[in-house]
């Protein structure tokens, strides 16, 4: 983040196009934009606007197609304290778009890789991640763990508020602890049953660690 005072105008701009024609019809003309001649200023806005905060591509054309959101964009000032925030957190961190492979196979021993892949019962739905192979990422993980690489490893755990068991095929032996962390109510579910309040619908992930 080198320009934070450019992403506070930017946004800026925005919600302010929005309070002054509203939520909806802003939201609309901002992404038909974006999707006429994508840009950086667009689409910061959209995925803060967006439904649920999940941005999706069309795969075919790259068209963006999530809806507008149910809640408010916070405002101005609330952007501009999280830019400054994040500014000042990722000083100094180096941002790689590539291939996890490429990346994991740069670490070194003692290095510490977190990996939060689609998940294999619902993110196939919401990313698109169909030609993602499981399968890959634990032998990139194993290659890890051998050249002393420590790993952590986000993935399903239950659902349906525990009645659901999401009993993935995980190698024997590649990951040395396991840990369920509760995340509340399904994101997903929030997309397919809009409206309803999903007590029954608590999910937990795993949390996989190699050491």
């Amino acid at each position: 983040m080198s320009a934070p005072d450019l992403l506070k105008a930017w946004y800026a701009e925005r919600w302010q196009e929005m309070a002054m024609n509203g939520k909806k019809e802003t939201y609309e003309r901002i992404k038909a934009r974006y999707n006429a001649k994508p840009n950086g200023a667009d689409l910061l806005f959209l995925c803060r606007a967006c439904y649920g905060g999940v941005v999706r591509f069309r795969k075919a054309d790259g068209y963006m197609s999530t809806p507008c959101g149910v809640h408010d964009p916070i405002s101005p000032i609330a952007f501009n304290k999280r830019v400054d925030e994040w500014h000042r957190r990722v000083k100094d961190t180096q941002i790689k778009l590539a291939d996890y492979r490429e990346v994991m196979g740069e670490a070194s021993a003692g290095d510490l890789v977190y990996c939060d892949p689609p998940y294999a019962y619902s993110q196939t739905i919401l990313y698109g991640a169909q030609s993602f192979r499981l399968g890959d990422l634990w032998e990139t993980i194993a290659d890890c763990k051998k050249r002393g690489v420590f790993v952590a490893l986000s993935i399903d755990g239950t659902k349906r508020s525990g009645d659901l068991f999401c009993d993935l095929e995980v190698p024997d032996g590649l990951f040395a602890r396991e840990v369920m962390v509760h995340c509340g109510r399904s994101m997903l579910r929030r997309f397919q049953l809009p409206g309803r309040t999903l007590e029954t619908e608590q999910v937990s992930d795993r949390l996989l660690l190699t050491y």
